[in-house]
């Protein structure tokens, strides 16, 4: 059992990506659900709206799988929870699981949240703060607050990191000399 990585209040995972260390590959993967309210499914998962929201119907445990056409690497999975909102339908045990599909997946995180306010990071890595890389992954909701039955889930970002290049890297000219001749007409 781990508890997710402390961040400040609402802290909003763009500022990750503003950093330019990581980014947001959500769009490039293919989610299902294992149930939703009508009008409350994928789409409001995934709009950037923390006022909508994914609702589930039916028993737990409450899968949202997200798969990926090639193996990718991810690093962190950001999932925005609002205990005083959602009161009884706010998850409270979380599980992500990682595999090639639905039947090798094996638990990388176990999660306790205690009244989420936010979002919540947590990282996909091994042991050694190495990326995960997978063809797929499942969040399950294991558990409500007060023992309740359905599910809200407002947002989830799931980042990959920014691997450097050595296009566009150039030795900084720092001479006169070099300076005459550092950009092309």
């Amino acid at each position: 059992m781990t508890t997710p990585n402390k961040t400040p209040p609402g802290a909003d995972p763009k500022q990750l990506e503003r950093t330019g260390t990581v980014r947001e590959i959500g769009s490039q993967a293919v989610w299902s659900l294992s149930s939703c309210k009508p009008g409350f499914g994928v789409d409001q998962l995934r709009d950037d709206n923390l006022e909508t929201y994914w609702q589930s119907d039916g028993s737990q445990p409450h899968l949202v799988n997200i798969q990926f056409r090639r193996k990718t690497t991810v690093k962190t999975l950001c999932i925005y929870a609002d205990y005083k909102s959602d009161e009884s339908y706010t998850p409270s045990k979380i599980s992500v699981r990682v595999g090639n599909n639905f039947h090798n997946l094996q638990e990388i995180r176990q999660l306790e949240l205690v009244e989420p306010s936010g979002w919540i990071h947590v990282p996909l890595t091994d042991n050694h703060k190495k990326p995960t890389r997978t063809f797929m992954i499942q969040i399950a909701v294991l558990a409500n607050h007060q023992n309740g039955r359905d599910t809200h889930m407002r947002q989830i970002k799931i980042y990959t990191p920014v691997e450097e290049s050595s296009i566009g890297k150039f030795p900084r000219c720092t001479t006169i000399d070099f300076m005459m001749y550092r950009s092309i007409r």
